[in-house]
C-alpha cells in the first residue's frame, strides 16, 4: 500500500484560445490516480466536498482504483484553481482556497496509516494550507523507520502566504525524507539565491537518500550519495504539462515500491531505474489534455531490476 496525503481541486484550465475546461487535479490526486494506474495498491488521504464537484473528484479515484477510506468529507465548497496556460502548454496557478474542501483535514483515528502501508508521499498544497499541513506533518513525524517517504514540495508561491512559516515546516519536514522531487522553480523558492545544485545538495546534507531534480523538457539531475547522473526527458507533441510532474513522481515511487525497496537499500541504481521509468510515464501524461497519467501497459511493464 501506498498512501497519498495532500489536496484535490478543480483545475479551471484557460487555454491560450480562451476556452476553459473544469478538469479534476491537484498534485496529490494526480500522483494518488498515476500510482493507482500503473496497478499498484493505493489510498488517497484528504478531504472532499460534497458538492457536485467533490462527488466528481470523489468518482475519479474510484475509477481509477484509489481507495478513498482515508477522505474526510465536508459541506466546505471544492477548492479550485485557475491554471493558465501558454501557447507551450507550460501552466500558471491562481489559488482559491478560503473555506474551501482541500484544507479540512484533521488529525485523529481517520488519518492512521493502513496495515501493509510500505511508501507515503506528501507535498504541494499539503504542506501548505491549515489544518491539513498540521495534520500531514504529524503523519510524517510519526513515519516507522521503514515508510518509505516521497516528498514534492511542488511549490505554489502565489498560495503560500506565510513563506518564512512554509520554509521552516519544510526544514522540520525533508530530514525524515527518502527521496524528495522538486522542480528548479521550487529549489529557487525553497533556497533562494542558490543555484539549483547547490540547493539540491543542500537538501541532500539534511539526510535526504535522493534528490531529483526536474527541468521541464530539461534532463532530470538524479542525486544519490553525493553523485549526480543525468536522465534524458522524451521529446513528444506536447498538449499541456497539466499533471506532468505528478505523475514522474507518482510513477517514480510506484515503481520503487513495485521492485521491493526498502528506505535503507535506496542506492543509485534502483532510483535512476525508476526516473527513467518516470520521465516515459510524464512524457505520455503530456502529450493529453488535462491530468490524464498513462497505465501500465502503456509503459511496456514496469522497468527490468
Amino acid at each position: 500500500m501506498i498512501v497519498v496525503a495532500g489536496e484535490a481541486l478543480v483545475d479551471l484550465i484557460v487555454r491560450a484560445d480562451d476556452t476553459i475546461a473544469a478538469i479534476p487535479g491537484g498534485g496529490p490526486y494526480n500522483a494518488a490516480r498515476a500510482i493507482a494506474r500503473l496497478g499498484a495498491e493505493v489510498a488517497w488521504l484528504g478531504g472532499l466536498s460534497s458538492d457536485r464537484f467533490g462527488r466528481e473528484l470523489e468518482a475519479g479515484l474510484i475509477a481509477d482504483g484509489v481507495s478513498t477510506a482515508l477522505v474526510q468529507r465536508t459541506e466546505q465548497p471544492t477548492t479550485l484553481a485557475l491554471a493558465e496556460l501558454d501557447a507551450a502548454g507550460a501552466a500558471s496557478y491562481r489559488f482559491y482556497t478560503e473555506g474551501t474542501s482541500a484544507p479540512a483535514v484533521l488529525p485523529g483515528p481517520r488519518v492512521a496509516l493502513p496495515a501493509g502501508t510500505r511508501a507515503v508521499h506528501v507535498g504541494t498544497l499539503g504542506l501548505v494550507l491549515e489544518p491539513m499541513a498540521s495534520t500531514i506533518e504529524s503523519l510524517v513525524a510519526s513515519l516507522p523507520a521503514d515508510v518509505l517517504l516521497f516528498v514534492d514540495p511542488n511549490c505554489r508561491p502565489t498560495a503560500t502566504h506565510d513563506t518564512d512559516g512554509y520554509r521552516a515546516r519544510m526544514d522540520r519536514i525533508l530530514p525524515r525524507a527518502d527521496i524528495v522531487k522538486v522542480s528548479a522553480d521550487d529549489l529557487a523558492f525553497l533556497v533562494p539565491g542558490a543555484d539549483a545544485l547547490t540547493a539540491a545538495r543542500r537538501i541532500a546534507s539534511l539526510g535526504v537518500r535522493a534528490v531529483l531534480v526536474t527541468d521541464g523538457a530539461g534532463p532530470v539531475r538524479v542525486l544519490v550519495d553525493g553523485r549526480v547522473t543525468v536522465v534524458d526527458v522524451p521529446r513528444v507533441d506536447v498538449e499541456d504539462t497539466v499533471g506532468a510532474g505528478d505523475t514522474f513522481g507518482g510513477a517514480v515511487l510506484a515503481a520503487l515500491v513495485q521492485a521491493g525497496t526498502k528506505p535503507a537499500a535506496l542506492g543509485a541504481a534502483s532510483v535512476e531505474r525508476a526516473t527513467r521509468f518516470g520521465v516515459r510515464a510524464a512524457a505520455i501524461a503530456c502529450t493529453r489534455a488535462g491530468a490524464n497519467p498513462p497505465r501500465l501497459e502503456e509503459l511496456g511493464g514496469w522497468p527490468a531490476a
